[in-house]
């Protein structure tokens, strides 16, 4: 067996040598598996919310980490602990500080307790919004709790190593990502989770792509409480995949498979495979069969209840720790009593670690506490009313066991509302309430999007410059020069989609730029939008500057789950500490027939708040839009005209230049009788009713591009033009209480437009149903022309 365990790493090694690694990581399975068992314990007496552990995980992770190089990036899930661990990518102390929700970066740097315990990522981005270096030690990109969701995260991390190794526009300025692309993805996954079609669109994608992939699947035989034969077809993840397996005429992926109790097998294995992926690229997975599960699922339920007696003993059986104390045994590496003595050591520091934590959680909060009771008692000395009812809720607060910030701030909220005045102490208390709610909102509501001098918002403005020789072309025809600009400027521009590369996309934006500069910057995707988001998350996050194509906005769909739940949600998640600027590309609005004429803008607005949503009227506008936020370190999303492409439009001298700023409406007609408020297609709707019905009768209408959706009108421009119309009609091709009804709100709500109304608001919108096909089903699906201009007509009656 020792000659089983020996790699090329050990076989360097002298026995004594051997022997120390060996109880390294012993220890640091002893220790990984006591902060499971304290966390639970930590959960169930109420200091912690919830808890979800790696337990019974803990040898295949190390086995796993030994393969890890500086510059490998985990995408992972929640039961990583040891992996982490082991890596050095975090501690014992700091998985205790996201157990216990410690708000601090410094003591819970992966999300700053944010996210629930099991968590994890390591921060890639400094204080001043820069990127550290990211190839100097393993790296791990930010968790998500949906099942699987790390999976098309890791297809884009991965073939940011194949853009750098074989690319040559890559080989210079991008030193704090790669070297050479010699960097290995390593992605973990739950069996129960394999079940998700996310697992098989990457599987399948990765095999395709070759890019140096290594998913690990952790196969503890159940999905919570179900078994794993009614998960997986023939009961096992390596033989359901059996058929992709690596052949040398037609590719695939290599599969191998383990026991998670086997520590030299294991690490025979790893580290074979992960060799093999980074130097060819080629994909695999390892399934590493025959997990176990000490505490079940989480805290929220005992595994006693499903799992038989007969599994429940074989799991202490087989369980890696104590396999690995046989093994330790057999092979004479270690006596009973050294790994006695390794134990205790291990479970101490285990101990010690959870008691930092706590006590660097719970310092803080008291000496808030402290504070709100000099402040109150201060109220109370001064005498007035209502101080028997103050000083019973500061008995209160001291009386907690166990404060948290919300104590104090409801605290403080209620002694506040009994004062009266404005004494010394009333202000003094009033300014702790204030400094407080400020401290409070950095800790919890800060970094939904880029605080730092690259953020969107901070894109300084270039105004489109027309000259005579300004040229009059086609949509398409501009984005085409647009975009061959684009990358002949910025190497670390790569664009993919459905029919992108070849054809130049549908509708002829990319026409001839895939021959220019090649088929990996510029290239066809499968039918697999969740993955085309996935390998631009990926690459954005490794310092590529991706455009995603979703070929149809009604298909982006597909793709909302990673933009919502990964892309929209990172900066927020690691409060700064990751970033991802992604450009999705799609187009959509009018057309014909129910899938591909949507504009379901309002389902887009409410799932990926931490995005710009951009709405150009035309592919100038849509230019400048991208020029935006490829200055930019933020994601966001551009909708194209779909029907706007072959209309002529005057391309700006500065088409490289030029920038649109975000939340900045553009009166694109100015009128005093009335406010119309849109964007995208429907402002020529708009123009139409104007032109035919309304210019006629003598309404004079100003006509306000919102340009952009999100962020939303940020110098409350259309106010202004209600204050001279007093009248407002907000339209869009969206759903009735879509996105009219979300500028609804932002104007009379937010911004207090109902003020400056004489007449009753209105909002026009699309039909509840999907777009009926052909022409007449568009016009009488969707706002036309008729409609618009009957409906002002009323308002202007009232």
């Amino acid at each position: 067996m020792l000659q089983e365990a020996s790699t090329k790493k050990s076989a360097r090694l002298s026995f004594e040598e051997f022997k120390l690694e060996v109880l390294n990581d012993f220890h640091m399975a002893v220790a990984s598996r006591e902060a499971s068992l304290i966390g639970r314990r930590e959960v169930l007496t109420g200091k912690a919310k919830f808890g979800i552990f790696g337990d019974g995980k803990e040898l295949a992770q190390i086995a796993a980490a030994k393969c890890m190089q500086p510059g490998d990036v985990r995408s992972g899930y929640y039961r990583d602990q040891t992996l982490m661990f082991a890596t050095g990518m975090s501690d014992i102390e700091k998985f205790f500080s996201q157990l216990y929700a410690n708000p601090d970066v410094e003591h819970e740097p992966s999300t700053a307790g944010r996210m629930m315990n099991g968590h994890y990522g390591t921060r890639w981005v400094d204080d001043n919004g820069d990127w550290k270096d990211l190839t100097q030690t393993p790296q791990s990109s930010s968790d998500i709790s949906p099942t699987a969701g790390q999976m098309v995260r890791a297809l884009g991390l991965a073939q940011a190593s194949k853009m750098y190794r074989n690319v040559e526009e890559t080989k210079k300025g991008f030193e704090k990502f790669t070297k050479n692309g010699n960097e290995v993805v390593f992605c973990t996954i739950g069996d129960a989770s394999t079940s998700e079609g996310l697992f098989w669109e990457t599987v399948n994608a990765a095999g395709v792509l070759q890019v140096p992939l290594a998913i690990f699947v952790w196969d503890d035989g159940y999905g919570i409480s179900v078994p794993r034969k009614y998960q997986t077809t023939k009961n096992s993840i390596s033989e359901a995949l059996a058929g992709m397996q690596w052949d040398d005429k037609k590719g695939g992926l290599n599969i191998y498979t383990v026991k998670g109790w086997d520590y030299p097998g294991m690490m025979q294995t790893f580290q074979q495979g992960i060799a093999r992926v980074r130097e060819t690229h080629i994909p695999a997975i390892f399934h590493v069969q025959e997990v176990t599960q000490p505490q079940g699922h989480s805290t929220s339920g005992s595994h006693e209840r499903y799992k038989s007696k007969e599994r429940l003993e074989w799991e202490k059986e087989w369980d890696c720790i104590a396999k690995m104390r046989e093994f330790i045994l057999e092979n004479n590496i270690a006596t009973e009593e050294e790994i006695n003595k390794l134990e205790d050591t291990a479970k101490e520091e285990a101990r010690t670690a959870k008691q930092r934590a706590w006590d660097n959680f719970i310092t803080p909060i008291r000496q808030q506490v402290q504070q709100a009771t000099n402040a109150c008692n201060q109220v109370v000395y001064e005498g007035g009313a209502n101080t028997e009812q103050i000083a019973a809720l500061v008995q209160q607060l001291n009386a907690i066991k166990e404060p948290i910030r919300k104590d104090v701030m409801q605290t403080l909220r209620r002694v506040l509302g009994m004062c009266s005045g404005n004494s010394d102490a009333v202000r003094s208390l009033r300014n702790l309430y204030n400094n407080l709610m400020a401290d409070n909102r950095d800790k919890f509501n800060s970094h939904l999007h880029s605080e730092s001098p690259y953020s969107a918002m901070k894109v300084k403005e270039v105004a489109p410059v027309f000259t005579d020789a300004s040229q009059s072309l086609n949509g398409y025809e501009i984005l085409n020069k647009f975009f061959d600009l684009t990358f002949a400027n910025n190497p670390a521009v790569v664009a993919f989609g459905e029919d992108l590369g070849k054809i130049g996309d549908v509708n002829q934006g990319f026409a001839g730029l895939q021959d220019k500069y090649g088929e990996l910057r510029i290239s066809d995707t499968g039918i697999r939008e969740a993955t085309i988001m996935g390998q631009g998350l990926g690459m954005a996050m490794r310092g590529l500057r991706p455009i995603a194509e979703i070929q149809y906005l009604d298909y982006l769909l597909y793709g909302l789950q990673p933009l919502s739940d990964d892309v929209a949600t990172l900066q927020y998640r690691t409060k700064g500490g990751q970033k991802c600027p992604l450009i999705v590309r799609t187009r959509g609005h009018r057309l014909e027939g129910i899938w591909h004429s949507g504009s379901p803008i309002g389902m887009i607005i409410n799932s990926i708040r931490g995005m710009h949503l951009c709405v150009p009227r035309n592919m100038t506008q849509a230019a400048g839009m991208y020029n935006t936020l490829l200055k930019s370190d933020e994601p966001g999303i551009v909708i194209e005209c779909l029907n706007g492409y072959r209309l002529k439009e005057m391309m700006p001298d500065n088409l490289a230049e030029y920038t649109v700023p975000f939340g900045v409406p553009e009166v694109v007609r100015e009128g005093t009788d009335i406010t119309i408020v849109s964007y995208g297609s429907t402002l020529r709707v708009i123009e139409e009713a104007i032109v035919n019905y309304l210019e006629p009768l003598g309404i004079s209408c100003e006509v306000v591009d919102v340009r952009t959706l999100l962020p939303f009108d940020i110098n409350s421009m259309i106010v202004e033009s209600l204050k001279k119309t007093n009248r407002i009609v907000f339209i869009d091709e969206d759903v009735p209480g879509g996105a009219s009804a979300y500028m609804f709100q932002q104007v009379m709500e937010k911004q207090g437009g109902y003020q400056w109304l004489d007449v009753a608001p209105r909002t026009i919108s699309a039909q509840a149903h999907r777009p009926a096909y052909a022409t007449d089903g568009d016009y009488f699906s969707k706002p036309n022309a008729e409609d618009i201009a009957a409906i002002i007509e009323e308002m202007m009656a009232e």
